[in-house]
């Protein structure tokens, strides 16, 4: 199975604009994905980061392990998201290929594994809002649109080729990390060596209770004293 990482190198993450600073939104989606890659490989798989701009993985930013950096290629494709992943979808059910967002913070191999070892056609991960956070085609005649409700588009699609649809609940994988209400769920869930938890404490966040509900404030961090 072939594995895809979309990755927006040159502006991620625009919706946290209100608590981190661009310098910081480009650490943090480095994490996430350094987080998402190693949890690829540690599942046995080699994954290719479809970037938008060229990416220097062994960069500091991204904490790879040599492993993980031997596992993972990448290609630069400046088209917009769904026309560069169509272009790499397989052209037989003998190749399937998997799409994993790169900002999907507490991927674990475990919960990976659930979503590929899938038998359909077509296997989805549906994020909040009717995205697509994950999915597994096999089917020649599929394609995807990533546009407004993506999951939903998709589901449509395989149905209207033939082919057989399965949606794989999954909490790990339907968290991605777009608002700043979702870093209370890095702060959270993060395993205990992953990469964004890291960053949003080095940046000074933590989490705090307000009405009853866990959310996470910012402190003074280290490095902006």
């Amino acid at each position: 199975m072939r594995i895809v990482v979309p990755f927006a190198a040159s502006t991620p993450k625009t919706r946290l604009q209100p608590v981190l600073s661009p310098a910081e939104r480009s650490t943090f989606a480095k994490a996430m994905l350094g987080d998402v890659l190693t949890a690829l490989t540690d599942a046995g798989y080699d994954p290719t980061v479809l970037a938008t701009t060229p990416l220097d993985l062994e960069a500091e930013a991204y904490s790879l392990e040599s492993g993980v950096l031997e596992a993972v290629s990448v290609a630069v494709d400046e088209r917009p998201l769904t026309e560069a992943v169509n272009a790499r979808l397989g052209a037989s059910a003998s190749d399937p290929v998997a799409v994993v967002m790169a900002d999907l913070a507490l991927a674990t191999p475990d919960a990976l594994e659930r979503l590929f070892a899938t038998d359909a056609d077509v296997a989805i991960t549906p994020g909040r809002g009717s995205g697509t956070n994950a999915l597994v085609v096999r089917h020649p005649d599929v394609r995807v649109d990533y546009h407004g409700t993506s999951y939903l588009d998709h589901c449509e699609n395989a149905q209207d080729v033939g082919a057989s649809l399965e949606m794989v609940d999954s909490f790990r994988l339907a968290t991605d990390i777009d608002e700043p209400a979702d870093l209370v769920e890095v702060l959270v869930h993060g395993e205990d060596d992953a990469r964004a938890p890291a960053a949003l404490r080095e940046f000074g966040f933590e989490l705090a209770e307000t009405d009853g509900r866990v959310t996470v404030t910012r402190r003074e961090s280290p490095a902006s004293k």
